[in-house]
C-alpha cells in the first residue's frame, strides 16, 4: 500500500530488541537494515510524490526490499 512505513523495527516489532542486539553486534547485518530503510524511504517519496520512474524500476526497488527483509527476517530467526 502507498505510503505506508515499512522499516525493519515497523515490520517487526515484537523482535525489535533482537534487532538492536544483532545491529550492534553483526555489521552486515546492520547494513541490510539500513540498506532496507532507505530503500523504504525512497519508495514511499516515489510512489507519494509521484516521481519520475518506470514501473519496472519502482519493482526492481520493491524487489531488492523485499529480498532484504527476508534476509534479516532469517538472520533474526536464527538464534545466532
Amino acid at each position: 500500500m502507498q505510503g505506508e512505513h515499512h522499516e525493519i523495527e515497523v515490520e517487526f516489532p515484537e523482535f525489535r530488541q533482537r534487532i538492536k542486539e544483532l545491529s550492534e553486534t553483526d555489521s552486515d547485518f546492520a547494513a541490510n537494515v539500513k540498506r532496507h530503510n532507505e530503500l523504504d524511504d525512497e519508495i514511499r517519496k516515489l510512489e507519494e510524490l509521484g516521481q519520475p520512474i518506470t514501473d519496472e524500476e519502482l519493482e526492481k526497488l520493491k524487489y531488492e526490499r523485499t529480498n532484504l527483509k527476508d534476509a534479516v527476517y532469517a538472520r533474526i530467526r536464527s538464534g545466532s
